[in-house]
């Protein structure tokens, strides 16, 4: 396991170069993030499991309490928490680009011990824009649907489709869900990995990777709008479809930092 840095070796923005990043990068990323699936497959299934484990925990918890229509907004904010929950995967890549032993007891007491680091803060982040998420949508419900209530996700679903009230919701709860989304994905895409790999203040992590994202924007935005559509895609299928998914969709975007950043020590 890779050491934390000292106080005197911490990383700062001085020792990070943003590299350009090509859309044969990204084909690159994504196929050894498909290797490094089948190379630790349990891992990944085990890791993809948990994210739809909990996206079926938050399905039943919104139908027993009689709120199905919050289904499909949590479905569709569900992505935002991805990239915290890919560093166990992001560790996986790690440890077999280096080529030393991966075990469970290794991936997991890495996971343990981000705690201790400002990755714990990165979870924060990611949350608080989740959680901003919902509430926006419930901001457009008030507004637009004036908070009515459904009887089940279908009924919500003909309402917001058919409707002039509706499609006015649906139109600005994506428009502002998008940009939600696209600040998320700008500030975390590099600095989770960057901080697994290296350990610098959160700051400087998402000043970095909103840097890579402005200095590669067409490549880096493409990137971030694929992953958002296979998550998305890969729910629908009572979630099962998550459990592939984001297991290579982690280990690519492990090799997509690669590429994309070099730090010098």
């Amino acid at each position: 396991m890779a050491e934390v840095p000292s106080v005197d070796q911490a990383v700062t923005l001085r020792h990070i170069s943003i590299n350009t990043v090509t859309f044969a990068d990204l084909r690159a990323a994504l196929g050894a993030g498909v290797r490094d699936f089948l190379r630790a497959p349990l891992m990944g299934l085990f890791f993809g499991g948990i994210y739809a484990l909990a996206g079926l925990f938050i399905v039943y918890a919104l139908t027993a309490l009689h709120a199905p229509y919050w289904v499909i907004p949590a479905a569709i904010g569900f992505p935002l928490i991805g990239p915290f929950v890919a560093v166990g995967l992001y560790e996986i890549s790690r440890t077999l680009e280096a080529g030393t032993p991966l075990t469970w007891r290794h991936v997991l007491l890495v996971m343990f011990e981000s705690r201790k680091r400002e990755l714990a803060w990165m979870a924060f982040v990611v949350l608080f824009i989740f959680w901003f998420w919902m509430y926006q949508v419930r901001l457009w419900l008030a507004i637009f649907l004036r908070m009515q209530s459904f009887s089940s996700v279908e009924a919500f679903v003909v309402v917001v489709t058919t409707t002039p009230e509706g499609l006015a919701f649906l139109t600005v709860g994506t428009l502002v869900g998008a940009a939600l989304a696209t600040v998320l994905f700008s500030v975390t895409v590099i600095a989770i990995p960057l901080m697994l790999d290296h350990d610098p203040d959160f700051i400087t992590a998402m000043i970095a990777s909103v840097r890579t994202v402005l200095q590669n924007k067409v490549v880096m935005l493409a990137w971030g709008a694929f992953v958002a559509i296979t998550l998305i895609a890969a729910m629908l299928p009572l979630f099962l479809g998550l459990l592939v998914a984001l297991p290579v969709l982690g280990h690519a975007t492990w090799h997509l930092y690669r590429r994309a950043v070099t730090v010098a020590r």
